[in-house]
C-alpha cells in the first residue's frame, strides 16, 4: 500500500494537479491534511479535485473551519485580505464540514497540527506520545522523538521556502517509509488567474515577494 499525504494546497490547482498527474499511477489511496481552501483562486475547484480521490481520508485544517463557520479569527489583515475575497462564492460548506478532525491510520494520528494552531516546524521543540502525521506548518520534515515518528508533508500550493515548489510524502506500508518530495510549478499561472479574479493588491504581492528556485 502506497499513500500520497498531502497538506495546505489553499486554492493552488495548477498545483495540485501537477503533483497529482505525476503520482497517481504509482500510489493506492491519499490522505488530506487540510486546508484545502482560501488564499489561491481554485477553492471549489481544489475541493472538487480531492472529493473525487479514490480513497483518500480527508482533514480539516484551519482554513476549512474559517469557511465553515463564516468568520476568520486571525488579526493579521493580510490574512483577512485573502479570507473576504476567497470565501466569496464558496459553495461547499456541506463538503468540507464532513472532513474528519482526526484519524488513527497504521498506528499513526493523523491531525492538522498539534495544539490548537500551533505551528510545528524541523526545530520545533515538542514531546510526542505516539506517532503522527500533520500539516499546517507549510515546512517538509520527518523527525522521529522519543522512539515516535512525526512526519510533516508541506504544503502542495505555498511552500515556506520557494513558492513555486510542492512538496508532499509518499507513505510506502510495506517497506515502512516515507519518501519526501518536491515537484515544482508554474507560478504565473497562480498570479494572472488572481490578477483576473480582481484579488487586493496586498495578496498578488504576498506571492510575488516569495523566493522561487530556477
Amino acid at each position: 500500500m502506497r499513500l500520497l499525504i498531502f497538506s495546505d494546497i489553499h486554492g493552488n490547482l495548477p498545483a495540485l494537479e501537477n503533483v497529482l498527474n505525476k503520482e497517481k499511477a504509482n500510489v493506492d489511496g491519499y490522505i488530506n491534511l487540510g486546508d484545502v481552501v482560501n488564499y489561491g483562486p481554485w477553492s471549489n475547484e481544489c475541493v472538487e479535485l480531492v472529493s473525487e480521490l479514490k480513497d483518500c481520508h480527508h482533514i480539516l485544517g484551519n482554513h476549512e473551519e474559517y469557511f465553515i463557520n463564516k468568520y476568520c479569527d486571525v488579526e493579521n489583515p493580510l490574512v483577512l485580505d485573502f479570507y473576504h475575497h476567497c470565501i466569496e462564492g464558496f459553495k461547499y460548506t456541506e463538503t468540507i464540514r464532513a472532513y474528519n478532525k482526526s484519524l488513527i491510520i497504521n498506528e499513526f494520528k493523523v491531525i492538522h497540527t498539534l495544539g490548537v494552531k500551533d505551528y510545528i516546524f524541523h526545530d520545533s521543540d515538542i514531546e510526542l506520545t505516539g506517532n503522527m502525521l500533520i500539516g499546517h506548518s507549510h515546512q517538509q520534515f520527518l523527525r522521529v522523538i522519543d522512539g515516535f515518528t512525526i512526519v510533516n508533508p508541506g504544503s502542495i500550493g505555498q511552500n515556506r521556502k520557494y513558492i513555486n515548489v510542492s512538496n508532499y510524502v509518499i507513505w510506502d506500508w510495506e517497506r515502512n517509509t516515507f519518501e519526501l518530495r518536491e515537484l515544482k510549478f508554474d507560478l504565473n499561472i497562480l498570479l494572472n488567474e488572481m490578477k483576473a479574479q480582481n484579488y487586493p493588491l496586498s495578496c498578488i504581492e504576498y506571492y510575488q515577494s516569495k523566493k522561487t528556485t530556477n
